[in-house]
């Protein structure tokens, strides 16, 4: 087997036999080659290819390893898969010792929650008030962290802590009664079997007597101790992960396990991959001067030797759109340098601000895809706020009746939707009229309540109405958990657009508001093509790479993010991200903010980001595009000063609708009647739109 092609760390690690090792491989560094080429050098030193167990965290990154594997040894017998894919191999093969038939199932997360629904119920617990989702994470973590009977009695005090022990308990049982086994077990499961019965540890020891990690920054305690009770007898793990990229706290990952590999295992030979053959010296220098304030890390410095390159460009723009703008006018720069759109990475914080960059991009005709995510108008959240809106203004729209009278859940069933239709065929009326009785009355009456509401509130405020009141945001508060976090994000998100159509019109038009938008959600609807930017958060975009990354949003507050400066080490995870979004550009790396930015319906004045101050200044070239447009930092633009003193029958001329009549007036909204083309309007009292003549 050829080794000429590896640099002198890389083959220095390929080489090591016996005994712990880790390899510290900076972004870049070409760790996955040097897992694979190890494996068949261990082998053709004569290690057993069926000694050999290989891990890494995700089946993608399995099959990789598995593929260049076989290409260097096309007949081995070498373990290559996820921490997951083994504990399911132990479990398989212990079965008896498990408690478990050998036909036992694993329930995938649906059921999960389907089954912690049923159990809340039977347990006479409301799971409107305790959410399913919670408790499932709740679990999770419970088996995750190994936590034993009485450290649970210990820390689970709270009442939801408290029903969430309870239904633990309980759905042990149901999986022990079903013979079925949950995600989490195919891990946890396996280190009790190992702790319990020692004999069986030691055929374990025996069979994978050589051990590689990949990712080991990522790995959580259960994941921990699998490893650490594997490799005890032989002490041959060799662990390949870079501290600096450890991005994953929220999901339970423990960084301090790679930091603290040296204190287990004393002997360990400690190997730096610090060549990076991805990014020029400019990216990878502002990634180093950047991680190098976090004191929870290993020092080490990425190189490159692909020259000097250009120098990142830093700009701040005066709001989110100027900022998009600025984006687009780069992206068609580079396209005239010969860069294609499939070259360019937009990566920002929080899914919330991918909506305005997915507007200004359909609006310049911009291809691209976002990934991770779906597009803005078309998740189901925002499809069912939509919903809410149409049926407000129209109560006879059966299909946003249909898509939200069970949105969220109400015990309205396909059975009562059913008979409903019935009714309303029956009596020749719509579904919504038909509604005489049961929950379904409940939802009518909902829905009547805002219709009238909505009459004196602005589209901003009717928002945050039908949240509360439709239960949806209580709904996803209390899931505590990362889907339901991003999906509430998404719905104050929405609020933007609302603010941003009331700034810009004047008009709390609930009718014109959804003509606008429908309109914007078609366009959406476009067609995937091979050359598309990307746009992702940096979390998706780990381990991957772009010939030209934009750092968008760098603000204080937006990122790093306002809850990380509230948790115990969360600013440095913030800046490990920061350093995983700067190493990801191959050739040109752009960092922008905005001086004001309208994000989930409020709008902000924001500081720059502290980690700009924190690349060396020769690094980076200052464009300063507010030059170019008018300062207008308070809402002069859209707002008068002073309301103006109206009263019914005052006159008034608008900038779009004409001249007008006052027909009503509210604390903040002016009903006016224009001429019949128009019609009758709502409108912000005091928008700059408006004049009265008389």
């Amino acid at each position: 087997m050829e080794l000429n092609n590896l640099n002198q760390n890389q083959l220095e690690a390929v080489e090591h036999l016996d005994g712990p090792c880790l390899v510290i491989a900076g972004a870049g560094s070409g760790k996955t080659k040097v897992l694979t080429t190890r494996i068949a050098h261990l082998i053709e030193q004569g290690i057993p290819s069926y000694n050999i167990l290989a891990i890494t965290f995700t089946n993608k990154a399995a099959k990789e390893m598995r593929d260049r594997l076989n290409v260097l040894v096309p007949e081995h017998h070498a373990f290559v898969g996820t921490f997951h894919s083994l504990g399911i191999r132990i479990i398989r093969e212990n079965v008896e010792y498990l408690n478990l038939n050998k036909n036992f199932t694993i329930i995938d997360s649906d059921d999960v929650t389907s089954l912690i629904r049923k159990l809340l119920k039977d347990k006479g617990y409301d799971p409107k008030h305790y959410a399913p989702s919670y408790i499932k994470n709740r679990i999770s973590f419970i088996k995750n962290e190994m936590l034993t009977s009485s450290e649970i009695e210990t820390f689970f005090n709270t009442e939801a802590e408290i029903v969430a022990k309870n239904i633990y308990y309980a759905y042990q049982e149901k999986l022990r009664i079903n013979n079925s086994v949950d995600f989490d077990d195919l891990l946890n499961l396996p280190v009790n079997l190992f702790i319990n019965h020692p004999e069986v540890l030691e055929i374990y020891q025996q069979r994978y007597r050589y051990i590689l990690i990949d990712e080991y920054q990522d790995t959580n305690e259960v994941q921990y101790r699998l490893s650490r009770l594997l490799a005890k007898k032989y002490q041959n793990i060799f662990v390949v992960g870079d501290s600096n990229q450890a991005i994953y706290a929220f999901r339970g990952s423990n960084y301090k396990n790679i930091l603290n590999f040296e204190k287990d295992y004393p002997q360990a030979k400690v190997i730096t991959l610090n060549q990076n053959y991805r990014s020029t010296e400019t990216i990878l220098n502002a990634a180093n001067s950047v991680i190098k304030n976090n004191k929870e890390r290993k020092d080490f410095d990425l190189y490159s030797d692909l020259g000097k390159g250009l120098n990142i460009k830093y700009f701040r723009a005066y709001d989110e759109k100027h900022e998009v703008k600025q984006v687009i006018d780069k992206i068609k720069d580079l396209l005239t340098e010969g860069f294609k759109y499939k070259d360019i990475g937009i990566l920002y914080r929080t899914n919330g601000q991918a909506r305005v960059v997915e507007e200004q991009f359909l609006a310049f005709n911009i291809p691209y895809k976002v990934v991770g995510s779906y597009y803005f108008y078309a998740r189901k959240e925002i499809k069912d706020l939509i919903s809410y809106l149409r049926l407000i203004l129209n109560h006879d729209d059966e299909v946003s009746l249909r898509r939200v009278i069970n949105v969220p859940k109400r015990g309205i069933g396909a059975k009562t939707i059913e008979e409903l239709e019935k009714e309303a065929s029956k009596q020749n009326v719509s579904m919504f009229e038909a509604i005489t009785k049961g929950k379904e009355l409940t939802f009518k009456n909902l829905i009547l309540d805002l219709t009238k509401e909505s009459e004196n509130l602005s589209l901003t405020e009717l928002i945050d109405l039908i949240l509360e009141k439709s239960g949806m945001q209580k709904e996803l508060e209390d899931s505590a958990n990362l889907e339901a976090e991003l999906r509430l994000e998404n719905l104050m998100e929405f609020k933007s657009i609302t603010a941003s159509f009331e700034e810009r019109t004047g008009s709390v038009n609930l009718e014109d508001f959804l003509e606008e938008i429908s309109l914007i959600a078609d366009i959406s609807e476009h067609k995937v093509s091979d050359d598309e930017v990307t746009l992702m958060t940096i979390h998706s975009a780990k381990g991957l790479e772009f010939e030209v990354v934009f750092l968008v949003g760098m603000e204080e507050g937006i990122f790093p993010h306002a809850n990380s400066l509230l948790e115990e080490d969360g600013l440095e995870e913030e800046r490990r991200l920061c350093y995983v979004g700067i190493t990801r550009a191959k050739q040109r790396l752009f960092i922008s903010n905005a001086k004001r930015r309208m994000l989930y319906g409020k709008d902000n004045l924001n500081m720059p980001s502290r980690f700009i101050k924190e690349i060396d200044r020769n690094l980076i070239d200052e464009e300063n595009p507010m030059l170019e447009v008018k300062e207008k930092i308070d809402k002069n633009e859209f707002y008068q000063e002073q309301d103006a003193d109206y009263k019914n029958g005052d006159i008034i001329m608008h900038t779009i609708y004409g001249k007008g009549v006052v027909i009503e007036v509210s604390d903040k909204i002016l009903t006016i009647a224009f001429a019949k083309n128009f019609g009758i309007k709502k409108l912000m009292k005091n928008h700059k739109s408006l004049h009265k003549l008389s």
